[in-house]
């Protein structure tokens, strides 16, 4: 059953946020005609009230539970909306609180001869605060309605890494990693193959999938075998699961459905000709030299994902070996549990957090909502001799669009 007061709640939150900014927006235009006020408040109701009734009727809604794409935009936009609203509701809390400071002093000192209320610059004070939250809150939403162009836009970023340990026969070892492609999401299949054929031009040696084929079923995959089965590389192609590949995030039928999901998204691995390694390791061998990839299922260090990776399954066997590397789809497992235990895995490679899909990035500057609750959450980093690269992502989940942090195709070259 559903839980109404929980959903009342948020509701009356969000209305409290609408009264509140449109107390602002009508303070700004009390100067304007009848005309103007009415058409701008007509649309500001009209577009909060439609917010609104899509939280109430959504989970009933059969036709946006169905079509997934209209359902991420919607409730993107919703989402770009709250937010852009809270962003200007602190400024003018801000505003408000200066005045009721303004007022409380002029009725502690009414005798200094001081007008706290009134210094003759009070409203145009207000006014700029004002008009700042508002063009803060509107510069947030028009930047994620621009992210929607960006979904598609894959960047390729090259890096060289180097190691004292790495066989010679590797050094020069040019592997290309992809992750977290969530086919569910995908409205663009002409798109997505521009990205596939970036891909297949870097002319890898081998091809690394770190995790998230899906957002939640197999089936999902069905419109984009032809796409994803084109990727090849001499030394293979090889791939883990990431979270959302188990179906924990959608109510199935009963519980065996939801491992025939499983076991057919595995199926699904095998037939693009990728090698699934699940809590397992292969040799790679080059001129009579070798070294290890393992390969994990998703292992978090936060509880509200699952622990499925056995790395006392997949590390067994690769001691002898005098370079490892580790597919792993969380990177929050490389603190908890890689570098603690394995101080032998020279470098490990991961998804999931997609930088959040939004952030700032720039020469000298990276920032990410997601760092607060990531440590390693996009790019390079290092410990000792130990190595973690995150992939940004080459899909997209919820939000349908990228700020910032771009989808990703990694080339890394081993020296």
């Amino acid at each position: 059953m559903r839980n109404w007061n929980g959903w009342w709640i948020v509701i009356i939150v969000l209305l409290v946020i609408d009264f509140y900014v449109f107390t602002a927006i009508r303070f700004l235009m009390h100067n304007n005609s009848e005309k103007s006020r009415t058409i701008v408040y007509s649309i500001y109701w009209a577009i909060s009230v439609s917010a609104v009734l899509f939280i109430l009727f959504f989970p009933n809604s059969q036709y946006l539970q169905t079509h997934v794409a209209l359902r991420n935009y919607v409730f993107a936009i919703i989402v770009g909306l709250v937010f852009a609203k809270l962003i200007a509701t602190v400024l003018f809390l801000f505003d408000d609180v200066r005045r009721l400071l303004l007022w409380l002093m002029a009725k502690i000192f009414p005798r200094t001869g001081v007008d706290f209320t009134s210094d003759g610059n009070a409203i145009s004070r207000s006014k700029f605060l004002t008009w700042a939250g508002i063009s803060l809150g509107s510069g947030l939403f028009a930047t994620l309605l621009v992210g929607f162009s960006n979904k598609y836009n894959y960047k390729v970023r090259r890096v060289k890494l180097a190691f004292k340990n790495l066989p010679p026969a590797f050094k020069g070892l040019k592997i290309l990693q992809v992750s977290d492609i969530h086919s569910g999401s995908f409205t663009d299949k002409a798109a997505v193959n521009r990205g596939v054929d970036m891909i297949q031009k870097q002319n890898a040696d081998i091809i690394l999938f770190t995790g998230d084929l899906v957002n939640d079923k197999a089936d999902e995959m069905h419109d984009y075998m032809d796409v994803f089965n084109r990727l090849k590389a001499p030394m293979g192609v090889f791939s883990t699961l990431g979270n959302h590949d188990y179906g924990d995030y959608t109510s199935w039928p009963s519980d065996a459905a939801k491992k025939a999901n499983l076991e057919r998204l595995k199926q699904i691995h095998g037939e693009l000709g990728w090698r699934l390694l699940m809590n397992e390791h292969v040799i790679l061998e080059k001129n009579n030299q070798q070294i290890a990839l393992l390969g994990i299922e998703n292992w978090s260090a936060f509880g509200n994902f699952p622990k499925y990776g056995r790395m006392d399954l997949a590390y067994p066997g690769t001691e002898k070996y005098p370079f490892k590397i580790l597919m792993s789809h969380d990177p929050s497992h490389w603190d908890a549990e890689v570098r603690p235990k394995y101080a032998d895995i020279d470098l490990m490679l991961s998804g999931h957090t997609h930088g959040m899909q939004f952030g700032v990035e720039n020469p000298y500057f990276k920032w990410s909502p997601v760092q607060w609750f990531y440590k390693e959450w996009a790019d390079l980093y290092e410990e000792g001799s130990q190595k973690l690269y995150v992939n940004r992502g080459y899909g997209f989940i919820g939000y349908p669009g990228r700020v910032g942090i771009m989808p990703e195709i990694t080339v890394i070259e081993l020296a």
